[in-house]
């Protein structure tokens, strides 16, 4: 993973630091992820990735500046998201045993259809986003959200259906 990490860094440091035509960005986003990344795939910079070749994008999204996506635990990206401003996607946790604590538990993240992640939401490892959910910004999500709703709050909680 340390091997990873290092070439993830090299490749968002090329994404974050220099203006990139969006067919650059494509290219670029490809070459992290080790998979063809759709052109419909739209990032605004800085955008960072502690490993890259567990993150996967439908179609139609667009990422906003600022994303964090710890990805070694895996994270999926369904088709038409909207993600907001410095949304963090955590997807490893820390063994709670102190004795245990440098190791890492991997849990994938996985965002549905059509959802809308809002400015400064914090996903964590495991969770699964349902098609058409809203996360309001700033919120916590630490277990899965169901398919048309909206969350918010630390931790998220359910606030309505959508119709």
């Amino acid at each position: 993973m340390h091997g990873l990490s290092q070439q993830a860094l090299q490749i968002t440091a090329k994404i974050n630091n220099q203006y990139q035509t969006p067919e650059t960005l494509t290219e670029l986003l490809s070459e992290l992820t080790g998979r063809a990344v759709s052109s419909t795939v739209r990032v605004f910079p800085p955008l960072h990735s502690d490993c890259g070749k567990n993150l996967t994008f439908g179609e139609n999204i667009f990422i906003n500046a600022g994303c964090k996506f710890q990805d070694q635990g895996g994270i999926h990206i369904g088709s038409g998201a909207f993600i907001g401003h410095n949304v963090v996607f955590a997807s490893l946790n820390h063994d709670p045993d102190p004795s245990q604590r440098g190791n890492m538990i991997p849990g994938r993240i996985t965002i549905g259809e059509n959802v809308w992640i809002g400015a400064n939401a914090t996903i964590l490892a495991g969770v699964s986003v349902g098609d058409g959910a809203i996360v309001a910004a700033g919120a916590v999500v630490t277990r899965d959200v169901a398919a048309n709703t909206v969350v918010g709050g630390v931790p998220a909680n359910f606030i309505k259906q959508l119709d």
